[in-house]
């Protein structure tokens, strides 16, 4: 498709609109962003290089001018420009900020065709789409502006403006500015954003993958066939006998999966097939579920996120809590070594307090196994809230506190995980499933601005709270009598 070149101004300013929209990191400075923080580009362009798909990071913009604009400014230009004083081209462009930039994985969108917004359809948004009561245009190529009134009617405003003039051919985000923490406003045409396609049918997939969950799920349940993997399939009529525990430990993985679709429903969010992941460990690691559609804001994001691992907590607490309480179908239930219950700060607390005098270390204990099949249940949900990536976890943070907060907390909880990896194996493969599976970035919302409100604050941190007791270690003596025989001489 042939196209005039892009303005020195607007060509050079690519970067800024490109990452606010796609990245979930800060702008580089030197992609020269500073100053730029409430540009509105709508002259923006975007399309992969040698048909490289979005997530690549080969990624190439323009931003399109039919006219050169006035008074932009020439010493702000020349800064902008390469050595020789020339135009930089696309290519010249992604070699300054490609190397900066991270990887846009996005897995609901891909940008189609090369699709230039015409200058007057430009000049019509900026006279009658924005105003003085939503933003307030104060210069052109990029458009920069004033936010004003909450951000929440001001998006509506604009949207239905744009509507109005336009139909359905654009979608106008509000996002915040890495950089600077100032509000932007990104519009781009609708025909650039398609649903991803894949080459195997999502419903055989996820089918597949559950299959194995299931069986990894009965294994679990079967330390004879753990012990000797094997042999399992010549012994298949053993898997029986774990049927008990993986339906148990399913069930909260169901409810878990229930609650993101009961809020989904609730919030007009549409989601993917969800895609069991098995674990030889632990029986799952649970489910990876896309978002297919754009969602509206921060709030409808919290309370998909945070859906999921509420209701499968609060069924997995009350299944602990009847373990516990109940005695052993047979009588004799399942012996242990009372030390296990050090490895989770909430389990380990539940059994001193209903357990009591009973739990020593050093001697064996009958318990009901509901209480194991519910601990993989809570573990499973509590390793999905960890606030990394595109985990419910990192959702929730992303939504509490915003894209820049949230992206350093990931990279800090990948960074601890990694540690962990080296004792643990369940770590390990956790760490490994983020990193080339869920480790972002979020895909941009409608508007990221308006903070959600504090009651849905108050519940994802209790999520996030939950889901680190239940992964944290109880450090503390089951036994009151080994803190009094402790040598405290030097």
């Amino acid at each position: 498709m042939s196209s005039s070149p892009p303005s020195r101004a607007a060509a050079a300013a690519y970067g800024c609109c490109h990452r606010l929209l796609l990245a979930s990191t800060t702008v580089p400075a030197r992609s020269r962003c500073a100053g730029r923080a409430r540009s509105l580009t709508l002259a923006l362009r975007c399309h992969p290089i040698a048909g490289q798909r979005l997530r690549s990071r080969r990624v190439a913009c323009q931003a399109i001018s039919e006219t050169e604009p006035e008074g932009n400014g020439d010493d702000e230009e020349n800064e902008e420009l390469g050595d020789d004083g020339s135009t930089p081209s696309v290519d010249s462009v992604e070699e300054i900020n490609g190397s900066a930039e991270s990887d846009s994985n996005i897995d609901n969108q891909q940008l189609d065709d090369v699709e230039r917004i015409p200058k007057a359809t430009i000049d019509i948004m900026k006279d009658q789409v924005f105003g003085f009561d939503t933003f307030f245009v104060t210069s052109q190529e990029p458009y920069e502006g004033n936010l004003r009134g909450k951000p929440a009617k001001s998006y509506e405003k604009i949207t239905n403006r744009l509507e109005n003039k336009f139909g359905d051919q654009y979608k106008l985000f509000l996002l915040i500015n890495p950089e600077d923490e100032k509000p932007v406003a990104v519009v781009i045409p609708r025909q650039t954003l398609q649903p991803e396609t894949t080459a195997v049918p999502e419903w055989f997939a996820a089918a597949s993958f559950g299959l194995v969950t299931i069986f990894t799920l009965l294994l679990r349940n079967v330390p004879v066939l753990q012990d000797n993997l094997l042999s399992t399939f010549d012994n298949l009529e053993l898997l029986k006998d774990g049927l008990s525990g993986a339906l148990v430990t399913g069930l909260i993985i169901g409810v878990h999966e229930i609650g993101h679709i009961l809020a989904a429903r609730e919030s007009g969010i549409k989601l993917g097939v969800p895609y069991f992941v098995p674990s030889w460990q632990i029986g799952s690691f649970g489910a990876i579920t896309r978002i297919v559609n754009i969602v509206r804001n921060r709030e409808d994001l919290l309370k998909l996120a945070a859906a999921g691992p509420l209701a499968g907590f609060s069924l997995g607490f009350v299944l602990l809590l009847l373990g516990f309480i109940l005695p052993p179908s047979d009588g004799l239930g399942l012996v242990i070594d009372p030390t296990v219950f050090h490895e989770s700060f909430l389990v380990g607390g539940l059994a001193k307090l209903l357990l009591g005098d009973a739990l020593k270390e050093g001697t064996q204990l009958s318990i009901n196994p509901l209480v194991l099949w519910a601990w993989a249940g809570l573990l499973i949900n509590a390793i999905n809230s960890i606030p990394a990536g595109e985990l419910d976890g990192g959702r929730i943070a992303f939504a509490m506190w915003g894209r820049k907060i949230s992206s350093r907390l990931s990279s800090l909880t990948i960074g601890l995980l990694g540690i962990a990896a080296l004792f643990n194996d369940v770590a390990f493969y956790w760490v490994v499933l983020i990193f080339f599976l869920q480790r972002g970035p979020i895909a941009p919302l409608s508007e990221e601005i308006t903070d959600p409100e504090n009651n849905y604050i108050g519940i994802g941190v209790a999520v996030l709270l939950f889901g680190l007791l239940v992964c944290l270690p109880y450090p503390f003596p089951f036994d009151p009598s080994q803190l009094t025989n402790i040598d405290f001489d030097l």
